[in-house]
């Protein structure tokens, strides 16, 4: 297997059957986990960043003369939207020293909003999908990820505040 095409299916994780962008949101939790684990907020950025290089590349070179520029098994892209959406928790709990697994529901919150936003694609995550182009591949599930973090913040803002859980 080529280096794009382990990079682009996170290591075969994309050929899983059915729902591989499912499959390739749940792989990047636990990957996420040990990041934030070993590194804290940073290095899950520095993380996001690289994997986002790395997919778009691996992108453009799976998909170099195909009709298709977005391939069911590219999941690379799923993996950099869930780590973003993973931020919404990941710096709280770097910044106020809280163990990352206590905040257990924003992990729920984050993958089921993440995978939401990606399949309905609305607005501006639709518009990116459109592009039909590498950076459109990954540019989507950014733009997924950065709602869904929105949208776990906007929870854990009315479960604590509101609710005062």
């Amino acid at each position: 297997m080529t280096a794009a095409r382990l990079i682009g299916t996170v290591c075969g994780v994309g050929y899983l059957r059915p729902a591989p962008g499912t499959w390739g949101s749940l792989a990047a939790l636990p990957l996420a986990w040990l990041l934030h684990v070993i590194g804290g907020f940073p290095l899950l950025a520095i993380a996001t960043i690289a994997v986002f290089v790395a997919g778009h590349w691996a992108t453009r070179v799976m998909t170099e003369g195909q009709d298709d520029h977005d391939p069911s098994e590219i999941v690379v892209d799923e993996v950099a939207g869930q780590f973003i959406a993973i931020w919404a928790i990941s710096y709280p709990s770097w910044a106020h020293g809280i163990e990352i697994t206590e905040l257990w529901p924003g992990w729920i919150a984050a993958f089921v909003l993440f995978r939401l936003f990606d399949i309905t694609k609305p607005g501006p995550v639709g518009w990116a999908d459109r592009r039909g182009d590498p950076m459109g591949v990954m540019l989507d599930d950014v733009i997924a990820g950065i709602f869904a973090a929105i949208g776990v913040l906007i929870l854990a803002a009315l479960a604590h505040g509101v609710m005062g859980l």
